[in-house]
């Protein structure tokens, strides 16, 4: 490029990780390339719909181009990255929930696996060289964790095994246990991107994500639980808990410190790595401690039903320990903590409600 920029094609460009990361790099001097078709709002209907957050970006960003092809086209997936040859990939875009992915399967399949395989061959034929990050998450562990031994507190699930005090690591199996279609088509496209590293040498990483969240999220109840959970809250609108007695325990991590380790991982690349990325225990909490942090933030009470069947292959506990992440990356840090991210919340759906 003639101004001598760098450039990072992000997929998913307007979904909750994929706008952070375009904001995070193009503030680091990035030109930033996005691929995103608004694919969610099918997927999810109206309440899914990201096509405010790309008015956002294009507001935010002088030179942002975004490029609404599907990333199961495989052909347009190709002659794109030839075109551009970016720097830097973030691989963001998804069928993204555990629950949607068994009524379509062939859609999950296609574009978690596939649309993954058609970006890791673009970036092998035409920027090997460029680090290339893959948006996992920990359904590739599938039901595993829940046979760890756990203790039942007064508001949440905690681990029983001293082995898992400071949360699950990445030498945790993912191997003969029940993961949701969606675990498995994730699965698939983390292991590609594992293979791709190691087998031809790139700068690739897998980030097991607990739950990602933030303001700029467009919460659904089949996926982004902790905003979902608030815009229910501001709408006066009824929240389902899907078993475990809502002591189910999920650790929360902002999108901005995702971003940031992002960049850390580009700045200083390796091959073939796995991380569990997440708010670790100090941003863990259970489905009822946030129904009564949010209460207590927004001054409203939060109408609930609660049904005794949990989700197929749901974590009773899941928290991510992030010792690996820091011993590698030790710059990096959470700097959002659990109430911050939650006040961010509330104040951007009660602007946008």
């Amino acid at each position: 490029m003639g101004n001598n920029k760098k450039t990072i094609l992000v997929t998913g460009s307007s979904g909750l990780i994929g706008s952070e990361v375009c904001l995070f790099f193009y503030r680091k001097g990035f030109a930033v390339k996005g691929i995103d078709n608004n694919q969610r709002a099918v997927f999810f209907g109206p309440q899914g719909d990201t096509a405010w957050n790309a008015r956002r970006l294009s507001s935010l960003m002088s030179d942002f181009t975004q490029y609404t092809i599907d990333i199961r086209d495989r052909e347009a997936v190709l002659k794109l990255l030839k075109t551009i040859r970016p720097d830097v990939i973030v691989h963001a875009a998804a069928q993204p929930s555990h629950d949607k992915a068994a009524a379509i399967v062939f859609d999950d399949f296609d574009t978690n696996a596939a649309g993954t395989l058609n970006l890791l061959e673009g970036a092998r034929r035409f920027c090997i060289s460029s680090p290339f990050i893959y948006m996992s998450t920990n359904k590739v562990y599938g039901d595993l964790p829940n046979t760890i031994k756990l203790k039942e507190l007064k508001t949440r699930w905690e681990y029983d095994d001293p082995v898992y005090a400071q949360g699950i690591p990445e030498s945790f199996s993912i191997d003969q246990s029940k993961h949701s279609l969606f675990g498995a088509s994730k699965l698939a496209a983390d292991i590609l991107v594992q293979e791709y590293g190691r087998y031809f040498g790139m700068s690739t990483c897998c980030l097991r994500a607990g739950c990602l969240t933030g303001p700029n999220h467009a919460g659904v109840e089949l996926h982004g639980f902790l905003n979902y959970l608030v815009k229910c809250n501001l709408e006066g609108k009824e929240y389902k808990i899907f078993g475990y007695k809502g002591k189910q325990v999920r650790d929360n991590l902002h999108a901005q410190d995702v971003a940031e380790f992002i960049f850390q991982f580009y700045r200083a690349p390796r091959s073939a790595e796995v991380y569990n990325i997440g708010g670790g225990k100090k941003n863990a909490c259970s489905v009822i401690e946030a129904i009564a942090a949010i209460e207590k933030l927004s001054g409203k009470k939060q109408r609930y039903a609660y049904l005794e069947q949990n989700r197929i292959a749901d974590h009773i506990c899941y928290y991510s320990d992030l010792r690996k992440m820091q011993a590698h990356y030790p710059q990096w840090r959470i700097k959002k903590p659990l109430s911050d991210i939650l006040k961010e919340i509330i104040q951007s759906w009660e602007k946008r409600l």
